[in-house]
């Protein structure tokens, strides 16, 4: 059965949820949603085809009526080629400390992560203990998490939910006083890179907003796929 045949099996356990929209764009976001507890990974992985993301134990894909700003976006790390500046910020980060592990809360974590929401949404009031309650954790399907250190000092955690099939790139957020490290980008590149060693061929990473600086950078790894009008559409 096609992913999107599947989808409409699982309609009936959809609604739609209007929002003030959380990328501060001038107007109102419609989340087509549905609880799930834990499913399989073909059927995720079907849930991914179609452009959906998970949040929590939510799916959901944007259903904006007069918005089409949130396009999803993927990669596949078997063609991605670095560029100069990707390779020079790939060889910069040689000296980080990696390590994978499933997901878990620490004090050094949210502390972390409450920095970098501040620098990222001054006065907004987020907190890092919403994030991982209402967004990170969940039941539905296998989460890890990736540290980035310097000599034991943490500097970036990337969540990510793993497949046998995809790799999903759910949060990434990291010390905003290492700004000259390009720690965004560096995630992506290893991500694309593990994913390739796991010979897994989609990586996907959310959404692609032309016109918000925190989203569009993704753009920039080529080639990459959006999703417009029903189809995963190659560009670059």
């Amino acid at each position: 059965m096609e992913a999107q045949q599947i989808i409409r099996a699982y309609s009936r356990y959809f609604h739609d949820v209007a929002i003030e929209c959380p990328y501060g764009l001038d107007r109102t976001a419609v989340y087509h949603q549905g609880y799930f507890d834990k499913i399989g990974d073909e059927l995720l992985a079907s849930f991914f085809e179609v452009g959906f993301r998970r949040n929590g134990n939510v799916l959901y894909s944007m259903a904006c009526r007069q918005c089409r700003a949130c396009v999803p976006i993927r990669l596949n790390p078997s063609e991605f080629c670095r560029s100069k500046n990707m390779q020079r910020i790939w060889k910069r980060n040689q000296d980080l400390e990696i390590s994978i592990a499933p997901l878990q809360v620490s004090s050094e974590k949210l502390g972390l992560c409450d920095k970098f929401l501040e620098g990222r949404y001054p006065g907004r009031g987020s907190q890092a203990i919403d994030y991982y309650s209402g967004f990170f954790i969940n039941v539905m399907t296998n989460t890890m998490e990736i540290t980035f250190r310097k000599d034991g000092r943490l500097l970036g955690v990337s969540i990510i939910d793993v497949g046998q099939d995809f790799l999903s790139a759910v949060y990434f957020y990291h010390d905003p006083d290492c700004e000259r490290r390009s720690l965004g980008t560096f995630n992506i590149l290893y991500l694309l890179d593990l994913a390739l060693r796991l010979e897994i061929k989609n990586l996907y990473l959310g959404y692609w907003i032309e016109e918000v600086a925190a989203m569009n950078y993704k753009s920039r790894f080529k080639p990459h796929y959006l999703y417009r009008e029903g189809a995963w559409q190659r560009v670059g």
